[in-house]
């Protein structure tokens, strides 16, 4: 699962198979902005998860 790029952000996901949960680091121009975490079950969480993390922070965000 690869970095989703959205209005000059950068959103890397990362996940543990063992503790279920991830979390999705946001960047803006190379800096670390925030930390997005999330819980899932299952081998890896879905794609749709994770871009609809994404959207959600972009809303909230203004992005």
């Amino acid at each position: 699962m690869g970095a989703v790029e959205r209005n000059g952000f950068r959103f890397e996901p990362e996940y543990s198979i063992i503790n279920q949960n991830g979390a999705i680091h946001v960047y803006k121009n190379g800096d670390f902005i925030e930390e997005i975490t999330f819980s899932f079950s299952g081998k890896f969480p879905e794609l749709d998860q994770i871009e609809r993390l994404v959207d959600e922070y972009c809303e909230q965000q203004g992005i």
